[in-house]
């Protein structure tokens, strides 16, 4: 069911039994938004209803950023959301999240002001706004997030319980293509030299993975060796973060993160590795 408005939601919603789940999308829809369709759909079950948003959302974008060639595929992403499961798609027009000029914005915090915050000035507090907005309007129990935004994920949760939000946040692993790239709505601007150009990304973060045996130097040591060998990947950052994208553990769970530019494309991809940093010990 397709609704634009938000009567129509609040009216599509009314009167459904069981569990809500949410999936808040800006389109171009690919495997990857399958997946958390799908991660929606087992966790309501059949008695329960998943709605899926379709909003390009201009708060997050900055001048410059592609916000007018943001790609745009509504028919085939409205095929895409009921063939895994959405109940309800939610399509509005920029004037029906924002009829005015919002004036109260959510911060993002200091989290947001690092790794993609630094690259990209208010852009988080973007995408809490509107995250915020649209938790309000589908009044999910949960709400599914990629975890290939990585940051992003870990914001909306640091939100969720600053705000006293009583809904769960819940991350899907990156899906990837068989040759690792991580999907993204973004890799449709690749031409096929930048696309190999991109498989650096993945690569150098699966090089990281591997040497977590030899502690944050060697992960980082091994990640850079991958992406100093395509200098055409233009980096932002490489970063090995803990799992809440504070300073990294000397042992334990973390996250590898890199940012890069591919010819006019701005790409992230990130990794969960454990570190042990004890083999460098007598």
């Amino acid at each position: 069911m397709l609704v634009t408005t938000r009567a129509e939601l609040r009216e599509a919603l009314a009167g459904r039994g069981g569990l809500v789940g949410a999936v808040f999308t800006m389109g171009a829809l690919h495997a990857g938004h399958a997946a958390l369709v799908r991660a929606a759909r087992e966790r309501v079950g059949e008695s329960g209803t998943v709605v899926a948003t379709v909003f390009v959302n201009p708060l997050q974008f900055g001048p410059g950023e592609d916000f007018d060639r943001y790609p745009r595929t509504l028919d085939a992403d409205l095929a895409l959301l009921a063939e895994h499961g959405a109940d309800i798609a939610f399509a509005p027009a920029v004037q029906e999240v924002y009829p005015e000029e919002p004036q109260v914005r959510v911060v993002a915090g200091p989290l947001g002001e690092q790794l993609e915050g630094a690259s990209r000035p208010g852009h988080f507090s973007g995408v809490l706004t509107v995250v915020l907005k649209l938790l309000h309007l589908t009044a999910p129990d949960v709400a599914f997030f990629g975890e290939k935004d990585y940051q992003q994920l870990v914001l909306i949760g640091r939100m969720a319980r600053d705000v006293n939000l009583a809904v769960e946040i819940v991350g899907v692993p990156t899906v990837r293509e068989p040759d690792g790239l991580a999907l993204s709505s973004r890799n449709k601007y690749l031409d096929a030299h930048e696309r190999d150009v991109a498989l650096a990304l993945s690569a150098a973060l699966r090089a990281g993975a591997a040497a977590a045996g030899g502690g944050a130097d060697a992960v980082l040591s091994a990640a850079r060796s991958v992406l100093d060998a395509r200098p055409e990947a233009d980096v932002d950052y490489l970063e090995l973060r803990d799992t809440g994208l504070g300073p990294a553990p000397a042992q334990g769970d973390a996250r590898l993160l890199v940012a890069a530019r591919v010819g006019k494309t701005r790409l992230i991809d990130n990794v969960s590795l454990k570190l042990d940093s004890r083999i460098l010990e007598g």
